[in-house]
């Protein structure tokens, strides 16, 4: 009866590894992160122009982006799972084209685990899921932990890009913000990443500026924001292309980005109390 029993479980096992895709596609970088975070990046094929990590998805196909993915050159790849965002025009397409394509949204910390607990189980990684997930928590704790108690409470201003569009409360960025004893001056209600005036800026005040290095540098120029304290000051977190990646993708590395605020934080208060 034992050797009946292990002789099942050996047949589902095998069965499970058949099944899960072996030849995958991913659309977004978030997702791409992910299927290598979970142990399968050697099943990936192809992947979106903006996948740069891990090192070796360079060398596979660039597929395009959100708005003018490679129909012909995804469907030549025979890929037996598709991943994309909600907001790529390609998926209806590629699904009346007969490919397996799977939808995920991650734009909380809550839905970032559920999105690695659904790519694991695609997968057939079930197990997977949760040591990333505990990888991403402890990072965020240790994050909380660096900042200094005297930013507590300061007001931070995350601009994803320079229309200016934000990360707000509710967004994942919104959410580690939080985490670090931020205070975000995007409300709520307005939603996610909402795009904002330029007054809407100016009026806030913010303590703390977060953006990319290029974007930090024109804010100067733009109308009123040389007013603002902390342009003034100079109280920003600055990013080069490749750590600012890191901060605004919500995947495997999200506790990476909190530890990487956390540091910039230190360093100014570091800077400010000599």
């Amino acid at each position: 009866m034992v050797r009946l029993l292990l002789a099942a479980l050996a047949l589902c096992a095998a069965w499970a590894a058949q099944a899960a895709p072996q030849r995958i596609v991913t659309l977004i970088p978030s997702l791409t992160e992910s299927v290598c975070a979970l142990g399968a990046c050697a099943r990936l094929v192809g992947v979106d122009r903006y996948s740069n990590w891990p090192a070796e998805v360079a060398k596979l196909p660039h597929l395009g982006g959100l708005d003018d993915v490679q129909i012909e050159r995804v469907v030549a790849l025979k890929p037996d799972l598709v991943l994309a965002s909600p907001s790529s025009r390609a998926v209806a397409r590629l699904r009346a084209l007969g490919l397996h394509v799977v939808v995920i949204e991650a734009r909380t910390h809550a839905e970032v685990r559920s999105s690695l607990t659904e790519l694991a189980r695609l997968l057939g990684e079930p197990a997977a899921a949760e040591r990333v997930w505990a990888g991403i928590a402890r990072d965020l704790d240790t994050a909380a932990a660096r900042v200094p108690a005297a930013w507590r409470g300061q007001r931070a201003y995350v601009e994803v890009a320079p229309d200016p569009y934000a990360a707000g409360t509710v967004s994942f960025i919104g959410e580690t913000l939080a985490r670090l004893g931020l205070v975000n001056i995007v409300p709520a209600a307005m939603g996610p990443f909402p795009k904002l005036s330029p007054e809407f800026v100016v009026r806030a005040q913010p303590d703390l500026i977060i953006a990319t290095q290029r974007d930090w540098a024109a804010m100067p120029g733009r109308p009123g924001w040389a007013a603002l304290t902390a342009v003034r000051q100079g109280r920003a977190c600055a990013f080069a292309p490749a750590p600012y990646d890191v901060l605004v993708r919500p995947g495997p590395r999200m506790g990476e980005g909190a530890l990487l605020l956390a540091a910039c934080i230190d360093k100014l208060s570091s800077a400010e109390a000599r």
